[in-house]
């Protein structure tokens, strides 16, 4: 099989999470990714652990990111290490990182002068808050962003703290809007012959990403939309909208409407709500209702009904339960990858299907340098 970007080379020069879930996406579409390591200690997500789990001494988080990739070392403050490097990016398509705003001038590798050097280069570099302004230097960590950008107070409960999001959304998201800007430059480029420089912010992508709301909010006299008080799950959606526990677990119902909801599940407080402007204002007081009703039963009586009448629900899952999902298992997200060291781990697959084909490649994360000599004979023999 043919991948859309074989014959694509890029230089990556970023750490953590945000710029290597971009390259990674561009390696499961087709592209030759080098991964740039400092000497000794590599890349910091490689020791940077996030959980009591590691593979080799590894964070398991560097593996599950930087699968299908080469690691080349280089020493960007040593001045042989450094030409060596430039004759990388002569020949390279996309070149990326997520230095913070003044580290690639000090090193001369600006967007001028590296399209200098390469001018059909695809020069991608993502920063947390921006080239300006006062937060220019802060950390663009994910937990960071989503504290500043306000998406705390959209999860959970009104009397609640702010509430993060359980997964790195900010470093994630970042990558795929980064991706995005990649491609675009590159087809600009298929097409003109020139490259581009592509700039992304964290904390851009977080504002972008609540685009449905912070419209709200906008043109709704800008005043914040207090979370629900109980069942929470959007701050700015009507009842019944939200997380509801059962008698044995627990069930998600999305928009809906409040009477039929009510006749479908026979709870007659319901049934009297047929004003719809209310079921916004009074969410609080239908949610309680329907909360005390649902405690009657367990969830697959309550998802037999409700499905049976399309209506839109959901019983939550946990990773284990999830896993034995006919409607999981046929996706076959899972996929086993060997890393440097030979060892095989389980990790998910690029979710992009072409002409109907899994992208899947069982080339795990590379060991620090692993190919550095092939690379170093290839660009500078």
């Amino acid at each position: 099989m043919t991948l859309p970007l074989e014959n694509i080379l890029v230089i990556d020069l970023s750490q953590f999470l945000s710029g290597p879930s971009a390259s990674l996406r561009l390696a499961d579409l087709g592209a030759e990714v080098i991964k740039i390591e400092k000497p000794i200690t590599g890349d910091i997500c490689r020791e940077l652990y996030v959980s009591d789990c590691s593979i080799d001494g590894e964070s398991t988080i560097f593996h599950a990111i930087n699968r299908n990739k080469k690691s080349a070392v280089y020493d960007l403050k040593n001045d042989e290490d450094l030409e060596r490097f430039r004759n990388l990016l002569a020949r390279a398509d996309v070149m990326m990182h997520n230095f913070r705003p003044g580290v690639m001038t000090r090193l001369g590798l600006t967007y001028e002068h590296v399209s200098a050097l390469n001018p059909g280069i695809v020069y991608a570099e993502l920063s947390g808050y921006g080239q300006d302004g006062p937060w220019k230097d802060r950390p663009g960590q994910d937990l960071l962003l989503q504290a500043v950008t306000g998406v705390t107070y959209l999860t959970g409960n009104k009397n609640d703290p702010p509430t993060p999001m359980g997964v790195a959304v900010a470093d994630i998201l970042s990558g795929t809007q980064l991706t995005q800007g990649i491609l675009a430059a590159l087809f600009q480029r298929s097409m003109t012959g020139k490259g581009a420089l592509v700039q992304l912010s964290m904390m851009e992508t977080m504002i972008d990403f609540q685009f449905e709301v912070l419209t709200c909010f906008f043109n709704d006299g800008r005043q914040t939309q207090p979370r629900s008080e109980n069942n929470g799950a959007h701050a700015y959606i009507a009842a019944p909208y939200g997380v509801y526990r059962t008698m044995d677990g627990y069930l998600s119902l999305a928009m809906g409407d409040i009477v039929r909801l009510g006749q479908l599940l026979q709870c007659s407080p319901l049934t009297d709500m047929s004003d719809k402007s209310k079921w916004f204002s009074e969410r609080d007081a239908i949610k309680e209702i329907l909360q005390a009703h649902l405690l009657t039963q367990k969830t697959a009586f309550w998802l037999e009904i409700l499905e049976g009448a399309d209506i839109w629900c959901s019983e939550i899952l946990d990773y284990e339960q999830l896993r034995k999902h006919e409607g999981y298992d046929i996706l076959k997200m899972e996929q086993e990858v060997v890393i440097g060291s030979g060892k095989a781990l389980t990790t998910t697959r690029c979710p992009i299907r072409i002409d109907g084909e899994l992208l899947i490649s069982a080339k795990g994360a590379p060991s620090l340098g692993e190919h550095t000599r092939d690379i170093e004979k290839r660009f500078n023999g």
